[in-house]
């Protein structure tokens, strides 16, 4: 019990840190804002939009998914050429949710606990899940140094770094209980930056993280379990794009364009992948192998897909409420919000507007 009480106070004062900690403080500078513009620049998949001038704030992170297509093509600009267009990297779900609470972004990438835990008290950010990213399979993975330990089960007395408010801990959760060792080791909140750190520095035993960090620590490490292996169990991830609501009610054409250019990244991941890595590594600085390989740890969806009713046209919003009951059954959140608030902060009329193009 003494336990348990130490995790929800941490917990809270975590969770309340989220709005009160400074954006610069979260917000890491990438390659630029600029795209690197990696071969041809391609033609807006839609009519381009001349009528909004204003300026849209997006946050990235380092994901191999179709944003970062998206961002090197400098697709956006392209379709909406009289708009200020600015990329903002983050390291993680928790600090895009800071970035909503005040006020700092307009559409950024999360994971589906993370969109969760801002829907649920304390938080309750006002925001929309308007685009799936990706599916998250293998790329997300627990991976432990001791040659020894092949199980999660065998982590007992451990030290595990994780972000905390990602998907990432989300899964990792699930697996530690379902091994019924969820009390009987240490959690560490740490960013995949601070992870690969900390794996040299032999500062933790395990670390549930997401490519392209995976990577580096299976190169003296192994992998246990993967988010592919709780999603069986009942507990599927997803990386989505959240918004402000106002802003996605303010602004439906720009909407509208964004997922469109989101459509043609996702269409050119499944179509044409060497070309979709190649931008990928431009953005990233890793081997276009590699982005190869890891795309193939993602499942990308396109437009008609989300639209439909396994995902944006239902079945997201009961995923979003499933994982809210979970984090709050393990102490991560305060409390939940009505039913209807995980299914109403699903905003599907972009994706289905994309899949009749």
């Amino acid at each position: 019990m003494e336990r348990q009480s130490v995790k929800r106070t941490l917990t809270t004062l975590a969770l309340a840190g989220l709005l009160t900690a400074s954006l610069t403080a979260c917000v890491q500078s990438g390659r630029g804002d600029q795209s690197r513009a990696a071969g041809d620049k391609p033609a807006c998949p839609v009519a381009v939009d001349e009528s909004f001038t204003g300026t849209v704030r997006l946050g990235y992170q380092d994901i191999p998914n179709g944003d970062l297509v998206v961002k090197d093509a400098g697709l956006l600009e392209t379709c909406l050429p009289k708009a200020t267009i600015t990329w903002s990297k983050f390291a993680s779900g928790a600090t895009v949710i800071q970035a909503f609470g005040s006020n700092s972004l307009d559409l950024g990438l999360l994971g589906s606990a993370a969109a969760a835990r801002a829907l649920s008290a304390p938080l309750n950010i006002g925001m929309k899940a308007v685009w799936i990213h990706d599916v998250i399979g293998a790329a997300e993975s627990l991976v432990v140094k001791d040659a020894a330990v092949t199980t999660v089960a065998g982590l007992r007395g451990k030290r595990i770094g994780v972000p905390f408010a990602s998907t990432s801990h989300y899964s990792l959760l699930a697996a530690l209980t379902a091994a019924g060792i969820e009390r009987d080791v240490q959690l560490v909140n740490l960013q995949p930056d601070a992870i690969a750190a900390a794996w040299k520095g032999g500062d933790i035993d395990a670390a549930f993280i997401w490519e392209p960090t995976l990577s580096e620590l299976v190169k003296n490490g192994h992998v246990v379990t993967t988010a592919a292996d709780t999603a069986k169990t009942g507990k599927p991830t997803y990386d989505l794009e959240g918004a402000r609501a106002d802003f996605v009610s303010a602004n439906p054409k720009v909407l509208a364009v964004w997922t469109a250019a989101q459509n043609w990244a996702v269409n050119q991941i499944n179509t044409a992948p060497d070309a979709a890595a190649t931008r990928i590594s431009a953005q990233l600085g890793v081997p276009v192998a590699d982005i190869r390989k890891q795309l193939g740890e993602y499942g990308y969806l396109d437009a008609a897909t989300q639209a439909g009713p396994a995902y944006l046209g239902k079945q997201l919003g009961q995923d979003l409420k499933s994982a809210a009951d979970f984090l709050l059954s393990q102490g991560e959140i305060q409390g939940l919000s009505a039913p209807e608030a995980y299914a109403g902060a699903v905003y599907a009329d972009a994706a289905t507007a994309a899949s009749a193009k």
